[in-house]
């Protein structure tokens, strides 16, 4: 799995202009492309956002891949099936650009998890439990005051090892070992279109900077959207429409 620095500095400058030739875009969605909504299914397809990706991916020959949280299927579902290259949950499944897709197997030690938080989203109004088969993702936006019971639980749950806790944007993500965003984009650095591209990873969350971490180790570089923290990335971008006006630089004229 690809690691993350162990010294790491905010991001001091925004990228420059994108330019197509050469360049392999991997996208997060959910803060980077996509805003943020309080409950998982309330973000949807966006016309321009569509447009943009498929004009991206002429632009960059096919070398276009989404690498998020999400599953496959509501990535399709978000982005009305515009990008065919795509990883989801954090890595746990991956379709290439000719369509092949790989998936961990599910781990039994997500029946507990399941078990644990589904009483916990009846007591707290507004936290959600987003259920991916191969992974658990609970959300707490809507109901901040959950934070340290959501905590203790995921703790709780993942000692043994069977399950890795990866936290995000008060969301808690529970998922078995496996490979993250950074194995994701290395793996489609090894097949085609990618490969002997430049990769630039664009993302906003904690679980990006593992993407980050192998742009930069692969010759390319990551860029962080959003507020400024310690990063992998080189570059940074204020939010989603900045990302979005960031990009559509590559398909201008």
């Amino acid at each position: 799995m690809s690691r993350i620095p162990e010294r790491q500095e905010p991001a001091a400058r925004p990228p420059a202009p994108l330019r197509p030739d050469g360049a392999a875009l991997f996208l997060d969605l959910d803060g980077t492309i996509a805003p943020i909504a309080h409950q998982p299914d309330a973000v949807l397809p966006d016309a321009r956002r569509t447009r943009l990706l498929k004009a991206l991916s002429r632009a960059l020959d096919g070398r276009l891949a989404v690498i998020s949280g999400r599953s496959i299927a509501d990535i399709d579902r978000i982005l009305d099936g515009a990008v065919t290259a795509a990883a989801g949950v954090h890595g746990l499944e991956r379709r290439s650009s000719d369509g092949a897709v790989w998936r961990a197997e599910p781990s039994p030690a997500l029946d507990a998890a399941r078990e644990a938080f589904a009483p916990m989203v009846r007591a707290w109004p507004g936290m959600a439990l987003e259920d991916k088969g191969i992974g658990l993702s609970v959300h707490y936006r809507a109901a901040p005051a959950a934070h340290d019971a959501v905590r203790t639980a995921a703790e709780q749950l993942t000692a043994s090892g069977d399950l890795v806790l990866q936290w995000g944007r008060m969301v808690a993500d529970l998922r078995p070992p496996g490979p993250d965003k950074g194995d994701a984009m290395d793996a489609f650095m090894g097949e085609a279109p990618f490969a002997g591209a430049t990769p630039i990873f664009v993302g906003d969350d904690l679980t990006d900077e593992h993407g980050f971490a192998a742009a930069k180790a692969a010759g390319g570089y990551g860029v962080l959207v959003g507020a400024a923290r310690p990063t992998a990335a080189s570059a940074f971008l204020a939010d989603v429409d900045a990302a979005l006006d960031w990009l559509s630089t590559a398909v201008r004229g």
